[in-house]
């Protein structure tokens, strides 16, 4: 495992590859680990490695308090994709299950195995009955209309819609997209979401859009409506 030299541009494109499809280094919440990888970097991604730049800044936000988070620092290399070697050794230990199957009992008794298939079958059933007699929890939701206004018109709006739907976080889901004319030639991104009311608010939404300095000026909420 690892991202390399955290401290060059290919090791931070590493970890904005990384960071494409995760909201934090380990799990759902901010932790250790992100510390430790936050710790290895010297500054702020640039802002073509908006993922990596979104992450940054959403955990530079926890600096006071980054003590407090769950979760042991581990070291630098315990972190980030599976490298070559890590995925040789762990197809390693395969050899030795070949070589156990000389020692199975091609003549073991179809009693012993109907008797398995029927305990299994039976906690299947006690698993599936259970789950059935639950009843599903209600999940507060909203829909949000949020503007998203550029520095100018010279501002890259494709790169800047970027940057905003690299924000991902559990109970959040982007929706439709479109670019509307202000004035002077500029124009705003309006762009919809819908949030778990639980897990999601509007603050954190303009605190991780607005990071992206380089193209955001302000983000304002157009629309909020409960589902």
């Amino acid at each position: 495992m690892g991202f390399g030299d955290l401290k060059s541009a290919s090791g931070l494109k590493v970890l904005n590859d990384f960071l494409s499809e995760r909201s934090y280094i380990d799990g759902f919440v901010p932790s250790q680990a992100d510390v430790a990888v936050f710790e290895a970097i010297s500054a702020a991604p640039s802002a073509d490695l908006c993922h990596a730049l979104r992450w940054y800044n959403h955990i530079k936000s926890y600096q006071s308090q980054k003590s407090s988070l769950p979760g042991i620092k581990k070291a630098l290399g315990q972190y980030g994709p599976a490298s070559v070697a890590d995925t040789t050794a762990a197809s390693a230990p395969a050899k030795k299950d070949d070589d156990d199957d000389d020692d199975i009992d091609l003549f073991g008794s179809d009693d012993e195995e109907d008797e398995e298939a029927e305990k299994l079958k039976e906690q299947r059933l006690a698993e599936y009955a259970a789950k059935k007699s639950k009843k599903p929890t209600l999940i507060a939701k909203s829909s949000i209309l949020l503007d998203v206004k550029p520095w100018d018109d010279e501002t890259d709006m494709a790169k800047l819609e970027e940057c905003v739907r690299s924000i991902q976080m559990d109970g959040l889901v982007w929706g439709q997209s479109k670019l509307v004319p202000v004035g002077y030639g500029i124009k705003k991104l309006q762009i919809g979401c819908v949030v778990e009311d639980d897990k999601v608010g509007t603050d954190i939404l303009e605190e991780q859009i607005t990071a992206f300095e380089d193209f955001v000026q302000s983000m304002d909420v157009a629309a909020f409506n409960k589902i």
